[in-house]
């Protein structure tokens, strides 16, 4: 079966494969990571330490996703719940990243709800603009 995958989709595994080249088995990770050593910032729920919303499923997003590859991998993409899941299951099948078991459904949940795609559209019409004559020769 032929799959089709868009050039920003293409992007995001090439990067996630370069990264995953270093990835860690959940044993030796940070998969352990509780709440309590979150660094939070009070004023805007972002962790310090990874850049990340702060919400309950944080710790496990943490466990299971920065023991392999830095946040701000999370942080610089947006997908929808569809297109996180795909990036797992490429993970997994090419990466050697572990089943997230039952931890998978609250990751996806917080990755769609927290880094959602945007709709992005034409940039505003330019306004209050100086025009001038280009000399020519």
């Amino acid at each position: 079966m032929l799959k089709v995958i868009n050039i920003n989709s293409a992007l995001i595994f090439f990067v996630l494969s370069a990264v995953f080249s270093f990835c860690q088995s959940p044993e030796s990770g940070n998969a352990e990571m509780s709440s309590d050593s979150l660094q939070l910032s009070q004023a805007d729920s972002i962790d310090q330490a990874t850049g990340l919303v702060v919400d309950e499923a944080l710790p496990l997003v943490i466990g299971n996703c920065t023991g392999c590859h830095s946040a701000k991998l999370i942080t610089q993409n947006r997908a929808s719940r569809e297109g996180w899941k795909s990036m797992i299951v490429w993970m997994q099948e090419t990466q050697k990243l572990w089943d997230l078991g039952e931890n998978e459904d609250q990751i996806l949940d917080y990755l769609a709800e927290h880094y959602a795609a945007e709709q992005t559209g034409r940039r505003k019409n330019l306004q209050n603009i100086q025009w001038y004559d280009l000399e020519t020769q």
